[in-house]
């Protein structure tokens, strides 16, 4: 993300000056669903990386509440709470406000307007076709009802992305067809306005394998097989003992399958030590190695990883005022970038620059 200068002087300069283009340094963008708490899947495939990048590049994480509702439009007054839950995560974890801006998706309009604009340079036939939203439909048991909203996903995350000018996207290979489509639409901005209004973006693919959740199913809130930042030490040691293993090992003796275990997969992901989980396997697979110990070595392992995260989020949880603070300042400095990309793309589309009143913080 390109250097912020301080919000309120942007905005008001933002009719007088040019709009940078190129941004100065690499732009990362990401983001979540504010769909409640984020679990032990969230810290492995990217809250982890997020703390890292934000030391190297300018990065926005944005809490993503208009997405959440394009499956959970039923429970939307759940919404204000569980940005506040992911907000304190996000602190817990180690994102520092002051390397990073964390914004809030539905108090920035111009991402918005850059869905509804850039809709029009998509068809209903190239989101069908997007893998990760077939595959997303699938998983959500759509038949033909599918949320206008659900399918226009693509589009929306391309605002999102184009709406920082990110250049740095950070995604399991999975996401992999939303930063081609995002770059579908970048070039043909480009096109419109014969000049390289915006950058093309590229993944950063994490060396993090995904979860599963603790039945081997794909890790999923709405499946209830995962476990929170926030989880206590009970919680741990009943996620551990729910976990999939291999149903053929009936005895310590006998050799087991580490391909598929959860167990071996959550050690893989966080224990600090990882000759020790080879030779583990190795014993595992040759025979001698009970379910029990590895499962007690696990539950040991994620007591350490939490039990930090699990202190400072219970500091923050309760100063909703201070969450609020920091998103609302980090929203502030995101609307100066956002808008800036937004009168560019409008001006791709020929329409006049917009003309409204100051953004009103939250």
């Amino acid at each position: 993300m390109t250097s912020l200068a301080n919000a309120s002087d942007a905005r008001d300069n933002s009719e007088s000056q040019p709009s940078q283009q190129t941004p100065a340094r690499e732009v990362v963008l990401t983001g979540d669903r504010p769909t409640g708490p984020l679990h032990l899947g969230h810290l492995a495939g990217s809250l982890l990386r997020r703390v890292e990048l934000q030391q190297r590049f300018a990065q926005t994480v944005l809490v993503a509440d208009l997405q959440a509702l394009t499956d959970n439009s039923a429970r939307a007054s759940e919404l204000p709470d569980h940005v506040l839950e992911v907000m304190a995560d996000y602190l817990a974890v180690g994102i520092d406000p002051d390397r990073t801006t964390i914004a809030l998706q539905s108090d920035l309009p111009a991402l918005a307007e850059l869905t509804v604009l850039y809709l029009n340079l998509v068809t209903v036939a190239r989101l069908e076709r997007n893998p990760t939203v077939k595959a997303e439909i699938e998983l959500r048991g759509f038949a033909r009802d599918i949320p206008a909203g659900f399918l226009c996903y693509p589009v929306s995350q391309a605002a999102d992305i184009t709406g920082f000018r990110g250049t740095l996207v950070p995604v399991g290979e999975d996401q992999l067809p939303m930063i081609e489509h995002s770059n579908e639409i970048v070039r043909r901005i480009n096109r419109m306005a014969n000049r390289d209004v915006l950058p093309e973006s590229k993944a950063i693919l994490s060396a993090a394998p995904r979860l599963p959740g603790a039945d081997g199913r794909k890790a999923s809130k709405s499946l209830k097989n995962v476990i929170s930042l926030s989880a206590s030490a009970d919680d741990i040691r009943a996620f551990v003992a729910s976990m999939f293993t291999d149903p053929t090992h009936k005895r310590a003796s006998d050799p087991g399958t580490v391909e598929g275990n959860v167990v071996f997969a959550y050690l893989d992901a966080f224990d600090p030590y990882p000759d020790e989980i080879m030779e583990l396997k190795s014993r595992y697979r040759r025979g001698g190695l009970g379910d029990v110990t590895v499962k007690a070595r696990l539950v040991d392992v994620l007591e350490a990883v939490v039990s930090p995260i699990r202190e400072r989020r219970a500091r923050i949880v309760g100063e909703k005022t201070y969450l609020r603070d920091v998103l609302s300042e980090g929203t502030l400095r995101a609307h100066a970038v956002t808008s800036s990309v937004l009168d560019d793309v409008r001006a791709a589309f020929a329409l006049k620059p917009r003309r409204v009143g100051k953004f009103i913080t939250m």
